[in-house]
């Protein structure tokens, strides 16, 4: 039986001030960034943007999410990645494991 896919969209708010930083720092992303997001076992991560909203979608191929994402969390060069990145966002709590980004319900997909 192959790897069961799981499927992650995200929304979160930029800062009015920030959109262009953000999406300049996106153009030309770091390698190590990218490395450590491919080592974690996310695939076909985009980054959307609608006015100041963010809408990212990522597929993860491993079979720990928990133990990767702290891998990526722990990671000094994400860390210094995420220090550029975050301050880009406005709080946008739905809750307060993350002020930034929120997991969305996936409710449909066709393959």
């Amino acid at each position: 039986m192959g790897q069961k896919i799981k499927y992650f969209g995200q929304v979160g708010m930029l800062k009015a001030n920030m959109v262009e930083e953000y999406v300049g720092l996106h153009a030309d992303p770091w390698p190590d960034v990218v490395k450590m997001i491919q080592e974690c076992n996310l695939t076909n991560y985009s980054i959307f943007l609608h006015g100041r909203m963010v809408f990212s979608y990522y597929e993860y191929t491993g079979d720990d999410y928990a133990a990767d994402m702290k891998r990526m969390e722990e990671d000094p060069v994400t860390q210094q990645w995420w220090g550029h990145t975050h301050p880009c966002f406005e709080e946008y709590a739905f809750d307060q494991k993350s002020p930034y980004y929120h997991d969305m319900k996936q409710i449909f997909y066709v393959n």
